[in-house]
């Protein structure tokens, strides 16, 4: 079967669906031939699941974890796993561990999305999980286009290519994590398979195979954000652990429509989110970084106090990001930030502005990723 017939095929089943923007996308992602597997990616696309919905866009041989060749599966034809016993269940087959490999270049089907590559499904807890393994530069093809604007100059979204290149791998090598290297959520990196494609991020992608940014020889922790509010962040002062590659430098991204922001909250209402405590009487931040980002703040109110982490502060009251100034009027709270994120290492919105004044990508990632390298991945 062609990978012309596989187009037509899922653009046959496609257009009994809802329209979706997204639809005209995966058309053109349908024909381009895979690359040829070089580091193969565990993705965690559902996790301990009481149900998964399973398919692939051509026929697909259904394996068990030894390998062994249990059937096929009709392509266009989404079936559901489920737990069985102490094993996973689909349709007629069972074992520990199944892995749906599609015919002729297709793409597999995990619940609401199409992906590359290949499906596993194994227990986990109560249910099942399901696993897109993919190839590594093929996974970028999506999170390229998840994580940045696929609108963005060329050497934004090559310098988005390395990062992510260089995160999943030093994710993949450091995480210990015997089931998956990565999920598709901001927790890790952003994935959404075929529906975040586009034909810039392929160009990205391709443009910088296989190059990441090391120190010492290894992948970086190469974590980004979407804007810092002007300066970014030595690790340390936000997390843990010093790194020499992750240190604060002058950001760029004024140009950002998340540079400034401001929340306002009644103090009833900070009381309620915040719980334990009351009606707030004040907010006092105890920690913050050299550049302001606050890292533990004191609430006070008038049934009690709590001191609550950064983490707890944006999860509890939705801000974009720690780095904001407090005043307080007449039991309102008015809260004005900068930036979205941690505000460590490189700043998305900070490398389109720099993109967009002619700067390289290379240039770039040694801007935000001080003393690292730009180099090919090891064997």
């Amino acid at each position: 079967m062609t990978n012309k017939h596989t187009a037509r095929l899922l653009g046959s089943y496609l257009q009994r669906l809802p329209a979706h923007s997204w639809l005209v996308l995966v058309f053109w992602a349908l024909i381009i031939a895979p690359v040829q597997a070089a580091v193969e990616l565990r993705i965690a696309i559902s996790k301990a699941v009481s149900t998964v919905s399973v398919g692939s866009s051509t026929d697909a041989v259904v394996k068990d974890g030894a390998g062994r060749v249990l059937g096929e599966l009709t392509a266009m034809n989404a079936l559901n796993a489920n737990p069985r016993g102490k094993a996973v269940g689909l349709a007629d087959w069972q074992a520990s561990q199944l892995i749906i490999e599609p015919e002729n270049d297709g793409y597999v089907w995990i619940n609401d999305r199409w992906y590359r590559g290949r499906t596993r499904i194994i227990r986990q807890g109560s249910g099942v999980t399901a696993l897109n393994l993919v190839d590594l530069e093929e996974y970028l093809y999506s999170v390229v286009g998840a994580e940045a604007i696929p609108s963005w100059p060329q050497e934004a979204l090559k310098a988005q290519s390395v990062a992510a290149r260089t995160y999943a791998l030093y994710q993949m090598n450091t995480s210990g994590n015997r089931i998956y290297d990565l999920d598709t959520t901001t927790r890790t990196q952003v994935y959404k398979g075929l529906e975040s494609e586009f034909t810039s991020t392929h160009e990205a992608v391709n443009a910088t195979a296989g190059q990441i940014m090391s120190f010492n020889g290894k992948p970086i922790l190469a974590v980004f954000h979407s804007s810092s509010g002007g300066h970014t962040e030595n690790v340390e002062d936000v997390w843990n652990s010093s790194l020499p590659y992750l240190r604060g430098v002058v950001d760029y991204d004024q140009v950002a429509p998340v540079f400034q922001w401001s929340k306002n909250f009644s103090a009833g209402e900070l009381g309620r989110l915040i719980g334990g405590i009351g009606r707030v009487r004040s907010l006092s931040p105890e920690r913050t970084t050299p550049h302001g980002r606050v890292i533990t703040m004191r609430v006070v109110g008038d049934q009690g106090s709590k001191l609550i982490s950064d983490t707890q502060l944006r999860r509890f009251l939705e801000l974009r990001s720690t780095l904001f100034t407090i005043s307080a009027n007449n039991g309102t709270f008015a809260i004005n930030g900068r930036g979205f994120g941690h505000g460590i290492g490189l700043s998305q919105w900070g490398a389109f502005s720099l993109a967009d004044q002619g700067v390289t990508y290379d240039r770039i990632l040694g801007h935000y990723y001080q003393n690292a390298r730009l180099t090919e991945m090891p064997n």
